[in-house]
């Protein structure tokens, strides 16, 4: 175990390398929440996965074709199962839940994804929940009950923020899916397979998404080429990089960042002002994230 505890022991210390991947990907997965506002309207929620997310299959495949590694059968099962929740299904139900849900809002019930990942742990793997776990679970829903409650239009359900929830259910079981395959392969070869097989579903959509996307407005077209790049290639290479030289735990806890860069990169951007409701629902949903993954381990 003295390896094991050295490795620990240097990934506790301070380490730029993974502080500044960790920024980066902070800061672009922020501003995928307002890109994807931006895009919106010219692109319906399906039209704007299949161009963000088959453009990133494609370079996938490009990178496989340079350096192919495949995965077992058993591992290729789970990712591709990881795959269609975490791309095609995500994109779709986030993209729709944004029609009506300003790009802050959003992200606080993305971020909720710990919930949901450590309510499927317990069942699926055994692990103790425990009272406070039960506890952050409710405030964390009261919270986004509350962003779905707090529109522009006052105190009205918004159901949009219901899929964006789903979303969040979505990437969590592709987190515990992929959790072993990742124990067996480096993170930037599993994310190549996802983002890849997570693409094909998409597949159909592309003649009426290329069709869209000549009718659309040049920023649309500059959105969607920003969208794949950088939050999603490099995001994803980034986290990657945070993952490897950080523990698994303090990686995740930065995210805690996303949701307050995504509100401020909406208000300057998109004029998006929180509503109070909706704050403190995100306020509330970030709070029983951190008594999921906090109180309930101590």
């Amino acid at each position: 175990m003295t390896v094991m505890t050295g490795e620990s022991e240097a990934k506790n210390r301070f380490d730029l390398t993974a502080i500044l991947a960790i920024v980066v990907t902070i800061v672009l997965w922020a501003s995928s929440f307002v890109v994807i506002r931006v895009c919106l309207g010219p692109l319906t929620p399906v039209e704007l996965a299949t161009a963000r997310y088959v453009t990133a299959g494609l370079i996938a495949l490009g990178y496989l074709a340079v350096r192919w590694t495949a995965p077992s059968r058993r591992d290729l099962t789970r990712i591709s199962i990881a795959a269609v929740l975490f791309i095609a299904a995500y994109a779709v139900l986030l993209n729709t839940g944004e029609q009506t849900v300003p790009a802050g809002p959003a992200s606080f019930i993305i971020n909720t994804m710990p919930v949901f990942t450590a309510l499927i742990a317990t069942f699926a793997l055994g692990e103790r929940f425990g009272f406070w776990g039960w506890v952050g679970t409710a405030v964390s829903f009261c919270g986004v009950a509350l962003i779905a409650a707090g529109g522009e239009d006052g105190f009205n359900l918004d159901l949009n923020a219901i899929l964006i929830l789903g979303a969040a259910a979505c990437s969590a079981v592709a987190s515990v899916l992929q959790k072993p395959v990742l124990g067996r392969l480096p993170a930037l070869t599993v994310t190549v397979w996802v983002l890849l097989i997570g693409s094909l579903p998409l597949l159909p959509a592309v003649p009426a998404t290329l069709k869209a996307l000549l009718a659309a407005p040049a920023i649309v077209n500059w959105s969607i080429a920003y969208l794949v790049i950088f939050p999603t290639a490099i995001g994803y290479v980034t986290w990657a990089v945070a993952l490897k030289r950080l523990s698994a735990a303090r990686a995740t806890n930065f995210l805690y960042g996303v949701p307050p860069t995504a509100t401020l990169i909406g208000f300057i951007w998109l004029g998006e002002k929180p509503s109070i409701i909706g704050a403190i629902g995100g306020i509330a949903a970030i709070c029983g994230v951190v008594i999921v993954n906090a109180l309930r381990r101590s």
